[in-house]
């Protein structure tokens, strides 16, 4: 009897392995015989290597059977390099796939390079084959037109349409769509400043467009500008004007501020004058105070008689009266 339980305990372990190996079995077979039956061979130990680098077997062989099914030759170790590295291989394959039908050389290599650099590898075959339209300026930009002044003084805001497609040999390393709407609006400050009158813009805004698309603005970047297209134009502010009339109005502050100065600089030596006037008066009444003593000194010194002292007294009477009938005021 125990030889009998462990012949069943035996029986059941092997059964037990034989239908685990069997079910992985059948999965790894699943996905060789669909992957043959497809045109796409993947090879039986390669799906057991693939399964022991925990790579998903399911997506290596859908890709692979997409890409033979749409005439790529890629081969099933590059997928699987790819994938390990962090790439999007379905991404990659469809990328490769719409490039190849649009007539677009796209390699492996440069597709998986735009892809492990983060770029939508997809979405730029898409606005390769159909071309993209940028408004400038751009809603992130917090404004609504560009605004720029003529030679004349007038302002004029302008809207612009960027048509680009995407240029797949520099969409690795090649400057993003904030780059394109920058140049294009520095494109239009400058043609419109270049304007010797508003009213030739107004009437050619074709010009614009061709003199920002001769600067090749796309120059170092991810797309190819196709066309520049003035979406509207309209006439803001005499800017000449209005800065003509604050330049007036400051000159006219300046002259101002210079006739206060001068006023005030007479107004001081006014003041200046009185109070010397003030001084030699001081002057004059310090010396006239030394006329009586030195009229007494002369007296003492017998250099001065009474009667030139009358005489002078007479002299000083006689002036005095003089002054009087003349309207003078006197001293």
């Amino acid at each position: 009897m125990p030889d009998n339980t462990l012949y069943w305990i035996i029986l059941i372990v092997i059964l037990v392995v034989l239908l685990v190996l069997f079910a992985v079995l059948f999965n790894f077979v699943g996905l060789w015989v669909r992957a043959l039956v497809s045109g796409a061979k993947v090879g039986f130990a390669d799906l057991i290597g693939m399964k022991l680098r925990q790579i998903n077997l399911n997506l290596v062989v859908n890709a692979r059977i997409q890409a033979t099914r749409a005439g790529l030759n890629i081969n099933q170790q590059e997928m699987e390099s790819h994938i390990l590295a962090g790439g999007n291989l379905m991404r990659v394959i469809n990328s490769m796939i719409a490039a190849n039908k649009a007539g677009i050389d796209l390699s492996w290599q440069n597709a998986t390079a735009i892809d492990l650099a983060g770029r939508d590898i997809f979405e730029a075959i898409q606005t390769s084959v159909n071309p993209r339209v940028i408004d400038v300026p751009s809603a992130a930009m917090g404004r609504a037109t560009i605004d720029a002044i003529a030679k004349n003084g007038i302002q004029l805001k302008v809207k612009a349409r960027v048509t680009v497609r995407t240029n797949i040999k520099r969409l690795v390393g090649g400057a993003t769509e904030e780059t394109i709407i920058a140049r294009v609006g520095e494109g239009i400050v400058t043609a419109i400043g270049s304007a010797h009158d508003h009213s030739d813009v107004l009437e050619n805004p074709d010009h614009i467009s061709k003199a920002v698309l001769a600067k090749g603005l796309d120059a170092n970047t991810a797309f190819e500008i196709l066309s520049i297209d003035i979406a509207d134009i309209d006439v803001g502010e005499n800017v000449g004007a209005k800065l003509q009339t604050d330049q007036a109005e400051a000159d006219k502050k300046r002259a101002q501020a210079e006739a206060e100065k001068r006023r005030a600089m007479a107004v001081a030596f006014e003041q200046e004058m009185i109070a010397k006037q003030a001084e030699n008066r001081a002057l004059v009444v310090l010396a006239e105070a030394e006329v009586p003593r030195a009229m007494a000194e002369a007296f003492r010194s017998g250099n001065m008689g009474i009667m030139d002292y009358y005489r002078m007294k007479n002299m000083q009477a006689d002036t005095s009266m003089r002054e009087s009938i003349s309207g003078a005021n006197p001293k």
